[in-house]
């Protein structure tokens, strides 16, 4: 083993989890993983992955400790139901790459200093592509001198920029979310525009490629809607549950953000009226069909 490499914790080992441990794996590191139903750890053992039942076990000679789970209360009762401030060395890193409230990441920062151990908060866009890829966009908030430690790890998965003291990584992802869910809003609108208007809407995507108005959201989800291709990569449900921490923290700042209300309500709609809740968030295309009384 490479001086470079590190002993990780994982926690996690779900759509997004799977492929950011085999790259970390791959670039020589030792993964320690854990999730909370044990066969999908288990499925992914290789000679850098093994599997643990004990989340507190995984962690204890882990240089770094990363989890990315369903949201901030799962990754706040991770901690302290396994007691992981006390479990991790001091001076080791948790770094939580979930999507949750900046509030939550402060709360688990401040948590696990009693331990002695360093947090950063730093949350991801790219999707299960971007994670398979190792091209995601991953947004820090920690000291200047946690991130230059991490920083290797982290460039295994992806490309990593500092944005701020703790809590910023998980604001800079909201503000990520709000401009994604705004672009598959527009990009939806587009593509319905065309396809009714009996357009080609693969000729109208390569038309638009460089231009102003062209976009990852537009050449890949955009085909997707196209093709009518909604299985789940970044679920309906956890873009509205960003959509409301987006509006809550914009309350907390005396904000108004009006766009982001009406995208909060087009997801809720999507997710509790019309069943898409497990779908993929360019699934909002089919809100947008309902509301024209139209059909996929």
């Amino acid at each position: 083993m490479s001086e470079s490499a590190k002993t990780i914790a994982f926690f996690g080992a779900g759509m997004m989890g799977v492929p950011m441990i085999r790259r970390l794996a791959a670039a020589g590191h030792t993964v320690r993983v854990w999730n909370r139903t044990p066969e999908k750890a288990k499925a992914i053992e290789s000679e850098r992955i093994t599997a643990f039942t004990s989340a507190a076990e995984a962690a204890a000679p882990a240089d770094i400790a990363i989890s990315i789970l369903a949201d901030g209360p799962v990754v706040l009762s991770l901690v302290k139901e396994n007691g992981l401030a006390e479990a991790m060395k001091e001076g080791a890193v948790f770094v939580d790459m979930s999507s949750t409230k900046p509030e939550e990441a402060r709360e688990l920062a401040a948590l696990l200093a009693e331990g002695g151990v360093e947090f950063c908060d730093a949350p991801v866009s790219g999707g299960t592509t971007g994670a398979e890829a190792g091209t995601l966009a991953i947004m820090a908030g920690c000291k200047q001198a946690v991130f230059d430690r991490i920083r290797p790890v982290l460039s295994a998965m992806g490309r990593p920029t500092r944005v701020g003291p703790v809590g910023t990584g998980q604001l800079a992802k909201l503000a990520n979310q709000l401009i994604v869910g705004a672009a598959i809003g527009a990009v939806a609108e587009a593509i319905l525009l065309m396809r009714q208007g009996g357009g080609d809407l693969d000729a109208f995507r390569a038309a638009l490629k460089g231009g102003f108005a062209d976009s990852t959201v537009l050449q890949l989800h955009g085909a997707r809607m196209a093709a009518d291709d909604f299985a789940p990569r970044g679920r309906a449900t956890l873009h509205l549950k960003d959509m409301r921490n987006i509006l809550g923290e914009a309350e907390k700042l005396g904000l108004d953000l009006p766009m982001s209300r009406m995208l909060e309500e087009r997801f809720a709609r999507l997710c509790r009226d019309l069943g898409g809740a497990g779908l993929d968030h360019t699934a909002l295309f089919l809100e947008l069909l309902d509301h024209n009384g139209l059909k996929a």
